[in-house]
């Protein structure tokens, strides 16, 4: 299990960036290390929107909720800071083709962007998982990458052991650190093989297509949500279409629709991310997913998202060219 021990991202949530900051977020890492854990990257997300004192602080930076106003206003600063992530809170706002005007202003100015904001609605704070991040109070969390520790188990009984026992060294480890805020214990998946949920769930021998109308994915919350012992951010089951390498075999064929990446949401979920769309894709389309989104986020009181990604060039029926070693490449379908 030591190999697969993977801490996807530390992330200090601050008022104040400074070079403080940046030795705590180190000193922290180095203790995870020290008990065996490999750190994908260290985060920073910032109360305040001016976004040059978290430059060169960390290796993802957020300015967590902006208004649409405020996104508008500082797109060139977003364009330019590579690694610079936002998200816009829509769960109370009416919801019209302004905010799509946003979305494909960046996928023709530049695409590549896309995957570093979000639409949220009733946002969980404190998430360590970008660009859902959202500063709440000054802290630090941790989020791991947990379908890796999946490899070589056969049931999920012995993967929900795995996950129990390092959220349990994680938290005994911060005890007594009064700026932990906790772990956020989703479920992060990340490329293929041993990093990928769909992987899982077809060691677990039920192919995914069935797997939808099964409890696989209500166990999996339910205990994500039950047994972490610090429980803090989103806490849910991610569905990072592009980012799980089966996951988008799967909507290549036509077996991860828009309807049924919501209808997982909606059960164990935290909406729709890394979905791919086309450069020719309606905007009214988007308005009428992000409008259903907010209804039933709102209906149940449960934090959803949207984070829909382009290559700025692809349309429906043409393959993509993401460039990104996290995204897969998928012939793009109508939403």
């Amino acid at each position: 299990m030591a190999d697969n021990k993977i801490i996807r991202s530390v992330c200090y949530f601050t008022d104040n960036p400074s070079e403080e900051i940046t030795a705590k977020l180190a000193d922290i890492t180095k203790i995870l290390e020290d008990k065996g854990y490999l750190i994908q990257t260290k985060r920073m997300c910032s109360a305040g929107h001016d976004i040059d004192p978290l430059v060169g602080k960390a290796d993802y930076l957020s300015i967590g909720t902006i208004t649409l106003e405020d996104a508008l206003e500082r797109l060139p600063k977003f364009y330019e800071t590579n690694n610079l992530n936002f998200n816009i809170e829509l769960a109370n706002e009416k919801i019209d083709t302004k905010y799509t005007d946003l979305l494909f202003k960046i996928i023709q100015e530049k695409p590549d962007k896309t995957f570093s904001f979000t639409f949220v609605f009733n946002n969980a704070p404190s998430s360590p998982f970008f660009p859902s991040g959202s500063y709440e109070k000054n802290g630090f969390s941790v989020g791991l990458q947990p379908t890796d520790l999946s490899e070589n188990c056969t049931t999920l009984e012995e993967w929900f052991s795995a996950m129990k026992s390092c959220w349990d060294e994680i938290a005994e480890t911060f005890k007594d650190n009064p700026e932990f805020l906790g772990i956020d214990s989703s479920i992060a998946p990340l490329l293929g093989g041993k990093g990928s949920l769909v992987n899982f769930v077809k060691r677990l021998g039920i192919t995914f297509d069935h797997s939808v109308t099964t409890d696989t994915y209500t166990k999996i919350t339910k205990f994500i949500k039950e047994n972490n012992p610090k429980l803090v951010g989103l806490s849910g089951m991610m569905l990072p279409c592009l980012e799980d390498d089966e996951l988008a075999q799967e909507y290549e064929e036509g077996n991860f629709s828009i309807e049924r990446n919501i209808f997982l949401s909606l059960h164990s979920g935290l909406g729709i991310d890394t979905y791919p769309i086309a450069v020719d894709e309606k905007p009214e389309r988007v308005v009428e997913i992000l409008t259903l989104l907010q209804a039933l986020s709102n209906k149940y009181k449960k934090p959803l998202s949207a984070r829909f990604v382009s290559d700025g060039k692809t349309k429906v029926g043409e393959k993509s060219d993401y460039q990104n070693q996290y995204l897969a490449d998928v012939v793009l379908r109508s939403l």
